[in-house]
């Protein structure tokens, strides 16, 4: 009996040693992989009238200066009026994943998207792939179906700016990162877009809030529950929950995390703290920042045009009601 049984336990140690070489080898070849994504065809304006476009969804909806700005202290240069370059450089912690460093924007032709063709950046906003095939974290990346007029407007802005050179490390992976990408969407690029020619007209509609709270400003990407390992969502779109550390600005207090809000228009949820669109509005162009850490860019939001902020409350006033966290939204981590 004692020799059937340890058998069979070595039997299933063998098996399990299999399983683990093949998870192994699947992870080796994939986790970084190159794939053969789409090329969007974009063709760069000096138009002031699209310059202009461009810089208003970079440093406003699109907040890139978060993260391209060097620094989150960017986000208060942004606030006093400075012009923020998007060097790039940020360490952005992803936990027991590793972390990713924000790319160089600028057109430096050695360290920043000087390198690369109008192409190569438009894939990475589009289809979420790098100049060099590889993909990178979708979320960070909401710009799928961005506009056609839209994504000319941002190139064209970026490619008139002054270079920096700032050389970006690579990104760090750990093995639970390497296994994690290989298996989790999120990590790998869109499967399919639809992008319009055109963006819906500024103005406040359903329609305009919709486009910005998807594809410009990403709403949906942190008012969305999270796998904190995964970042795969885990409940409703714009219901909240996800859970992020405090941004490292001046006074932070690092154990106040935050939660972020449900917006959907359920009893309770921060979305009906707002009596109205005014007031809606009016908070983001003048409410400014509470809390020290919070991760929200309020300092990019309160450039936006009233209008656009008008549409983001029309579109979450038509979403269905949702369960999610109410209260405030910070929290202390005690581990």
């Amino acid at each position: 009996m004692t020799g059937k049984l340890l058998r069979g336990l070595g039997y299933l140690c063998a098996v399990i040693a299999v399983m683990l070489a093949g998870v192994a080898a699947y992870v080796a070849w994939t986790w970084d992989r190159v794939y053969d994504a789409p090329m969007p065809s974009v063709k760069v304006s000096t138009d002031p009238a699209v310059l202009a476009r461009g810089e208003y969804l970079i440093y406003g909806p699109a907040h890139c200066v978060e993260c391209h700005g060097s620094g989150f202290d960017a986000l208060q240069k942004l606030a006093d009026g400075e012009h923020v370059p998007l060097a790039g450089g940020l360490r952005l912690a992803m936990g027991p994943l590793g972390a990713v460093y924000a790319k160089n924007l600028t057109p430096d032709r050695e360290t920043g998207i000087g390198r690369y063709t109008d192409g190569e950046v438009a894939r990475m906003m589009r289809w979420a792939v790098k100049p060099d095939g590889r993909a990178t974290v979708e979320p960070m990346m909401p710009f799928g179906n961005m506009s056609d007029d839209d994504l000319t407007a941002v190139l064209s802005y970026l490619r008139a700016q002054q270079p920096v050179r700032n050389a970006v490390p690579q990104n760090e992976w750990t093995l639970m990162g390497k296994v994690i990408k290989s298996f989790v969407s999120v990590f790998k690029p869109r499967s399919a877009i639809n992008p319009p020619p055109k963006a819906p007209q500024v103005g406040p509609t359903k329609e305009r809030g919709e486009y910005i709270a998807r594809y410009v400003g990403n709403c949906v990407g942190c008012h969305t529950p999270r796998d904190p390992a995964s970042f795969a969502a885990t409940g409703p779109e714009f219901s909240g929950g996800f859970e992020m550390e405090p941004v490292p600005l001046p006074g932070a207090d690092p154990t106040l995390w935050f939660r972020s809000p449900n917006v959907t228009p359920k009893a309770g949820s921060a979305l009906l703290k707002f009596p109205d669109r005014d007031t809606f509005v009016a908070r983001f162009l003048k409410g400014g920042r509470h809390y020290a850490g919070s991760p929200m860019p309020w300092e990019a939001f309160a450039r936006m045009h009233p209008d656009d902020l008008a549409a983001l409350y029309e579109f979450l006033r038509t979403l269905r009601p949702e369960e999610g966290p109410t209260g405030e939204a910070s929290f202390k981590k005690t581990n």
